[in-house]
């Protein structure tokens, strides 16, 4: 293997280490998206970040002896996050920080909205074809995403508790800084290999709420910041199309995606599983009034899950239905209603705690204590 090609292979291994993962395929895909996104003097850059984001200091003295200075140092991690290939950090410190992205999980693949091509998508669906095809069978974590309900839906408030994390209106009210909008990549996806979406025109349809998440997007050229009215107005818009809510499964998230099953990676996935409520982190559920339902039928054709039929009256299939509460606002009759889950799900606290939480089922307990040792004393995860 000649020195370029073990560049690329030690960014390769060294991304594997992160929660998400970039495990190396037969075909060779892995090396191939790599070289797409960096060149081989960022790829041995990105290869001496942290998966924990650090400051410009330890970086450097982690790399000087390659003879570059602090202030090339700091123009070429600039570069690479306007790219897309790494992240930096501004929230909750006094300078700057710089960290790896993860490959996907709303990582360097979301950030190249504006290099979508077939033959990226190609490379891509494949890479990640080969990757499930390999992995190691056994039950995978929570997904990445939870439903919460249409604002409209939520039921009445002196009748349930709806937490803070549950509400759409109370998650755009608390954000920290400002928010920003970027296009849907899977609906990018369709428009570009011809499909098309049957749901929504709504194609600016993913909401950045963490700071630096929303700055990031704006920064890398793929997002604009927008005002909570307008955000509320796009989500109006959402709860006119039928669209589900789709917020990081955390209690702080960073982003709200506004989906459907026709383009939604995921949607489309569940859509194909038998019990698709097995998977998700949801806390509400759809029931049907029978004596207020006449069996139009204008729920069963907005569910984006399948989850509703009508043989006279409409029927909630509970195996399916997520909580979405679309179906309860687009009801003319008004007799769907949404019925809140006991227990309450709980979120992880925020996404640092759901990184850990993933990387620990890849590598187990002992093997984070070790790594939490690590970033404490400064050495690069």
């Amino acid at each position: 293997m000649d020195k370029t090609e073990q560049v690329y292979r030690d960014l390769q291994r060294h991304m594997d280490r992160m929660p998400g993962g970039f495990p190396e395929v037969a075909s060779g895909l892995d090396i191939k998206l790599l070289k797409r996104f960096f060149t081989p003097e960022e790829a041995e850059m990105a290869a001496q970040l942290s998966m924990k984001p650090e400051p410009l200091k330890r970086i450097y003295n982690r790399v000087k002896d390659s003879g570059i200075s602090i202030e090339e140092l700091r123009q070429m991690l600039d570069r690479m996050m306007h790219k897309g290939v790494i992240l930096t950090w501004e929230d909750g410190y006094d300078e700057t920080h710089y960290s790896n992205a993860e490959f996907a999980m709303g990582g360097i693949f979301n950030f190249q909205l504006n290099n979508l091509t077939r033959e990226l998508l190609s490379d891509y669906h494949q890479y990640q074809a080969e990757r499930r095809s390999q992995a190691s069978p056994g039950p995978g974590g929570p997904l990445p995403l939870r439903t919460i309900p249409v604002e409209k839906s939520i039921p009445v408030p002196e009748k349930y508790h709806v937490s803070d994390y549950d509400s759409v209106r109370k998650l755009v009210e608390n954000a920290r800084g400002k928010i920003s909008v970027a296009n849907c990549i899977c609906r990018l996806t369709s428009q570009i290999l011809g499909e098309g979406c049957q749901k929504t025109d709504l194609i600016e349809a993913c909401l950045m709420i963490g700071p630096d998440h929303a700055r990031r997007h704006v920064d890398m050229g793929i997002g604009r910041y927008l005002t909570k009215e307008e955000a509320f107005k796009l989500l109006d818009k959402a709860q006119q199309d039928g669209l589900v809510l789709q917020p990081e499964n955390s209690r702080a998230p960073d982003t709200i995606c506004i989906c459907c099953g026709d383009c939604c990676v995921l949607l489309k996935m569940l859509n194909n599983h038998p019990r698709p409520v097995e998977m998700y982190v949801t806390n509400f559920y759809a029931e049907v009034d029978g004596e207020l339902c006449n069996g139009c039928g204008e729920c069963v054709a907005k569910c984006q899950l399948n989850a509703i039929t009508v043989d006279d009256k409409a029927r909630v299939n509970l195996d399916r239905c997520i909580g979405c509460g679309n179906c309860v606002t687009l009801c003319p009759q008004g007799a769907v209603r949404l019925k809140k889950k006991e227990p309450e799900k709980v979120p992880p606290k925020d996404k640092v705690t759901v990184n850990m939480n993933t990387l620990a089922r890849r590598v187990g307990w002992w093997n984070i204590l070790k790594i939490r040792t690590k970033m404490l004393l400064g050495i690069k995860v």
